[in-house]
């Protein structure tokens, strides 16, 4: 049964009016910037893991080619940074064309082949041979261009954009589609699913949604290096947030991201450690106990979750 799409309007404008307001009354701005930053990495997960079973454990490579291609397309090309933010967003769809062929593989060996493929694109980003172009392992400054107001809207903006394409997918034919290529793709075709199609669209969404949260991220922190916005936690915490709060869903990927980065600023900044363990800990329970995340709390007790 296809979902209302007021149901979606709800969901963006309650995101929209937490992030403004906190935007006027939360003085830590960079936690905001990072929070949402995560938030959009998740729905960019969900759409790909949740719709279609794919699991891009090298997500990270299109959020670092992103924050590149914003970059460099400032530097070179002089573009205005919110337009170099789409740039960077374009620049990870050209990274997701080129790894297209991974849809052929499913499971653990498109997970492990997507962290591969992110790996390549950091060693070339950070090779000293190419410092006149990507400034190699030395970090590229965006200072010149820092806009701190701005670039919050403008990270605001990638979250809603995101969050409406995963509302998108939810109430919509397509979005049915794409589940029924992720429960059985042999099943789907025969029922006249274009299995090729849909894939390669939620993939190169992802992708852009990857590489957009990348741009906007970089333009806002203004200094990077390749380390920073490849490293592999930029995978992973996201991939953890959204399958805690219940991918295939709207709201489970941003419950999952506000509660745990939360719990992380609270506890794990200061006592690394401790925070590992609480982590290790949900995880293990959650499979255990609610595989199909916390919105699943939601449905045993007939709940409808969007």
């Amino acid at each position: 049964m296809l979902k209302s799409p007021l149901a979606g309007l709800a969901v963006l404008a309650l995101v929209a009016g937490i992030f403004a307001t906190s935007f006027f009354t939360f003085s830590n701005e960079s936690l905001l910037i990072n929070l949402m930053a995560f938030l959009a990495l998740a729905q960019g997960i969900n759409l790909l893991y949740g719709f279609t079973g794919y699991m891009p454990f090298g997500y990270v490579g299109f959020f670092g080619t992103g924050a590149y291609g914003c970059a460099l397309t400032i530097l070179f090309l002089h573009w205005n940074p919110i337009a170099a933010v789409v740039a960077g967003g374009l620049s990870a769809v050209v990274l997701g064309v080129i790894l297209v062929p991974l849809l052929r593989l499913e499971g653990a060996y498109f997970g492990i082949a997507s962290l591969a493929a992110a790996q390549a694109a950091y060693e070339i980003i950070s090779n000293p041979n190419l410092t006149s172009i990507t400034q190699g392992p030395y970090g590229i400054n965006l200072g010149a261009v820092y806009a701190p107001t701005t670039g919050y809207w403008t990270m605001l903006g990638v979250l809603l954009f995101t969050t409406a394409i995963a509302a998108y997918f939810r109430i919509s034919r397509f979005g049915l589609s794409l589940m029924a290529i992720r429960d059985n793709s042999n099943s789907a075709a025969t029922a006249g699913v274009n299995v090729l199609r849909g894939r390669l669209i939620a993939w190169l969404l992802s992708c852009f949604i990857g590489g957009l949260a990348g741009g906007a991220f970089a333009w806002n922190i203004s200094f990077f290096y390749p380390q920073s916005v490849f490293a592999l936690t930029l995978s992973i915490f996201p991939i953890v947030f959204a399958v805690f709060g219940g991918v295939g869903t709207v709201i489970g990927p941003l419950i999952g991201a506000g509660l745990l980065y939360g719990l992380y600023d609270a506890v794990g900044v200061a006592n690394p450690e401790y925070f590992q363990l609480l982590y290790g800990l949900l995880i293990v329970a959650l499979l255990l106990f609610m595989p199909g995340g916390l919105v699943s709390l939601a449905k045993k007790v007939r709940i409808h979750v969007f």
